[in-house]
């Protein structure tokens, strides 16, 4: 950077002003000063960049759902983008912290965008290595239900600070055949009592699969004295104390499971299609549409109905975010922003393209906008939502874990 030489009226003490305030500028973090940029300087820079998005790809739905963003934002921004198919994020986030170990700086990375939420942005966020903060900078962001849906601004318990942008909603869910089971459990005891009386039908994925870990999270909220505590890490919560109320109710459910409690299925996959067998009495997942989706894929009976216990439920956002390193950062900022539009979210929201919630307050939308929404609920959609209850602290996942496997997964 050059001092400008060719003005008379620069003196001594505005030239000094002026070095002052340019050192000061380049001394503000890279990722700082590139959110200062207007948004049509972003997307300009975007333009010929390459998009390494790191998501997981163990949905037909979701791989084929990408497969469409990534025509859309080639067509409207000139930005190509490269699903790369992972099966475990906490491999992604390995990769970065090995990166940065290495001495590998802006745009010096390998990923440029990754589908991320809980433990694994809890450990990005911890580490620094995430760029920005962005999120809330996007213009699509002004449409999202920050207020109804406060999970959007904070990643089990852990604020996200404008480190990740919000995608999709989730809510811990079951479903059943009504013909199976006309009244189904509302809550942890209720489902312990009918596990005694349907001994055999009923089990639960084997941790440390994400749903397995949820029903280990839902049983804890259940049982906890006081739900408070779990918004902080487990070691300033006592764990073993607070915990001891889950294991109690385990070692009582168990017994009446599938297999004796002896096993565990290795997926919720696995779980459905008992169900859809007759195998089982119900499933479990975390996306509140996929019985419906499963219904429209002829792989589940349109008398499968979802519920979530009356109290409430488990609920999270899924994000999207930036690593530290990215070598397409504005690229990345532009397809998360496309992700947040109503025309992509609706696509998403719809079963026959994904079937994800959104993360958007559709009232903040134009009537065009809301009319790309469905508007009626299908066979196997949760009829009557019940409360979303916030998850633990990151914190917790692993120590959960760790004990379920100690007591019960050997």
């Amino acid at each position: 950077m050059n001092m400008p030489d060719d003005n008379p009226r620069i003196d001594r003490r505005q030239a000094l002003a002026w070095l002052a305030s340019a050192a000061a500028a380049l001394s503000v973090p890279w990722s700082a000063r590139a959110q200062a940029r207007p948004w049509s300087n972003t997307v300009a820079a975007a333009r010929g960049q390459t998009v390494f998005f790191n998501a997981w790809a163990g949905s037909d739905r979701t791989n084929a759902y990408l497969q469409w963003v990534a025509g859309e934002v080639q067509k409207a921004y000139g930005i190509k983008l490269e699903h790369v198919k992972i099966t475990d994020t906490a491999d992604v986030v390995k990769r970065v912290r090995a990166e940065k170990a290495a001495g590998r700086g802006a745009r010096q990375g390998t990923v440029d965008l990754v589908w991320i939420n809980g433990e694994n942005f809890a450990a990005m966020k911890a580490d620094g290595l995430l760029f920005g903060p962005w999120a809330e900078q996007l213009p699509h962001f002004a449409q999202v239900d920050t207020v109804g849906k406060p999970t959007t601004l904070n990643d089990f318990s852990v604020p996200t600070d404008g480190m990740e942008s919000p995608w999709g909603m989730a809510q811990f869910t079951f479903f059943a055949d009504s013909r199976r089971l006309p009244e189904p459990p509302q809550s942890m005891n209720e489902l312990l009592a009918l596990a005694r009386q349907q001994r055999g039908r009923i089990t639960y994925p084997r941790p440390p699969d994400f749903t397995g870990t949820t029903f280990l999270k839902q049983a804890l909220i259940e049982t906890v004295a006081d739900r408070t505590v779990l918004g902080q890490p487990p070691v300033v919560a006592d764990f073993e104390r607070v915990t001891a109320p889950l294991w109690r109710l385990l070692d009582e459910l168990h017994p009446h499971l599938w297999r004796d409690g002896r096993q565990f299925p290795q997926s919720p996959a696995a779980i459905r299609q008992m169900v859809a067998d007759g195998e089982l009495l119900l499933g479990m997942t975390f996306n509140p549409n996929e019985a419906a989706n499963e219904i429209a894929a002829r792989r589940l009976p349109a008398t499968i109905r979802s519920w979530q216990f009356a109290g409430g439920t488990i609920g999270n956002t899924h994000f999207v975010a930036i690593p530290y390193n990215a070598r397409a950062p504005e690229a990345a900022q532009v397809v998360a922003n496309f992700l947040l539009s109503a025309r992509a979210q609706a696509r998403k929201a719809d079963i026959t393209a994904w079937g994800d919630p959104t993360v958007l307050d559709l009232a903040r939308l134009s009537p065009e906008e809301r009319a790309e929404f469905p508007a009626q609920a299908l066979p196997g959609q949760v009829s009557t939502p019940a409360p979303t209850l916030p998850e633990p602290h990151a914190t917790w996942v692993d120590p959960l874990e760790r004990e379920w496997i100690r007591r019960y997964g050997r």
